[in-house]
């Protein structure tokens, strides 16, 4: 049996905190973030920290959050069901042409990335103009749930919807072309609900804390504002957030394939696309059974690792990822970290960063090289070899991937 891996804290006035993070750096300020929502009276057994653990928006990134009664819209989040998608297909290095431009150039004409508008809807370039038939198709899948939501709620109606379905985004999300140990080529994406999912976090977070000021309850930190359960909004919050996150599983599987039919207009060699196929949330809270009991578990910036479920674990920009098998590990309530973990911010990373060590650590990726990826460049987080040293009795390593071509928003 793989030998125990994580830290005990005793928080004062609150359950415990474990931490999957020996060997890797841990701002105090995401402990402290950590302390405050362990201190929530309605928290089962303990709050479980992965390695990639800092500081979040509402609740720490990399953090493991079971409730029993109550759920906080703010842990989870305003990018609800982000996550990763990862295709193996048949291909081999040696299929790729030497130069990837053409095949970055693709990818970036095949789905929407970035933006350029203020409300980032439509004729925005991180969204569709006219979207394609086959996302107008896929759409209609959610449309009749969506619907009942927004007839309680009309003010969510008018959000970038169907405009961003098959849509990447901006920030930390990505499509790549990468290879695994063997010379194979797999297809990863990292993405979520886009604009619906951002305007639903948004309006339940916020009626949350209405909430808290109207039955007068003080919290250690405002952002910690929750739904009881057995109340209209707990039940309406629920169904709203499985709704997006639904959203957040389809619209990868669009992106992915968009971006396979843009490979095979750029490889003449016939090719299969799924070989092996892994499609996993990592901001997100469903219903779970722990330890004999019924919870649900909030994942901030962490993935399911029950035994034997398929997740993805990306490094950044110049470091390699991972496709892991979970190993069941009940103390972490099943779950693994979601990436590397930023160890600068986002305007650190710009402040300390020159434009020629981004481009001296993402060598041999054809990306982005430019000043407005500082943010993103590798030395914002920690060494992915080091999160997963830190993790090793909550998941095993399937595949190893580096990337070759590297497509940001």
């Amino acid at each position: 049996m793989t030998q125990t891996r994580f830290e005990y804290s005793h928080v004062d006035g609150g359950v415990p905190i474990k931490s999957w993070t020996r060997g890797v750096p841990v701002d105090d300020k995401a402990r402290e973030q950590l302390a405050r929502a362990a201190r929530m009276p309605f928290i089962f057994k303990h709050v479980a920290a992965m390695p990639d653990v800092h500081v979040g928006i509402g609740a720490t990134v990399g953090s493991v959050i079971p409730t029993k009664g109550a759920v906080i819209p703010a842990a989870v989040g305003v990018d609800i069901g982000c996550g990763m998608m990862a295709a193996r297909t048949s291909l081999m290095a040696h299929d790729l042409p030497d130069n990837l431009e053409g095949i970055r150039s693709a990818i970036e004409r095949a789905v929407p990335h970035g933006r350029t508008t203020g409300r980032g809807g439509r004729g925005d370039k991180g969204a569709w103009g006219d979207p394609q038939a086959h996302i107008v198709e896929a759409w209609s899948t959610l449309a009749a749930r969506f619907k009942r939501i927004t007839d309680k709620y009309p003010r969510l109606e008018k959000t970038n919807n169907l405009v961003h379905l098959g849509t990447l985004g901006t920030g930390n999300h990505f499509i790549e072309l990468c290879l695994d140990q063997e010379a194979r080529v797999w297809v990863m994406l990292h993405s979520g609900s886009r604009g619906v999912g951002n305007a639903i976090g948004t309006f339940f977070i916020e009626l949350a804390k209405q909430d808290m000021r109207k039955w007068h309850i003080n919290l250690p930190d405002e952002d910690l504002a929750y739904f009881p359960e057995g109340t209209d909004h707990f039940d309406d919050y629920v169904e709203a957030v499985g709704w997006a996150q639904d959203f957040a599983a389809l619209n990868r599987r669009v992106m992915m394939a968009n971006v396979i039919a843009a490979l095979r207009l750029q490889i003449a060699k016939p090719f299969d696309a799924e070989m092996e196929a892994v499609n996993c949330h990592h901001n997100y809270v469903q219903r779970e059974n722990h330890f004999g009991e019924n919870v649900l578990v909030t994942r901030k910036g962490a993935v399911r690792a029950a035994k034997g479920v398929m997740g993805i674990i990306p490094g950044s920009m110049g470091a390699k990822s991972f496709i892991v098998r979970g190993l069941g590990n009940a103390e972490s309530f099943d779950s693994c970290s979601h990436g590397a973990g930023r160890v600068m911010s986002r305007t650190e990373a710009k402040k300390l960063v020159s434009l020629d060590e981004h481009i001296a650590d993402t060598m041999g990726v054809e990306c982005r090289k430019d000043e407005g990826v500082i943010d993103e460049t590798p030395r914002a987080y920690k060494p992915i070899e080091a999160v997963m040293a830190a993790q090793a009795d909550l998941v095993e390593i399937v595949h190893t991937l580096k990337q070759v071509v590297c497509v940001k928003g």
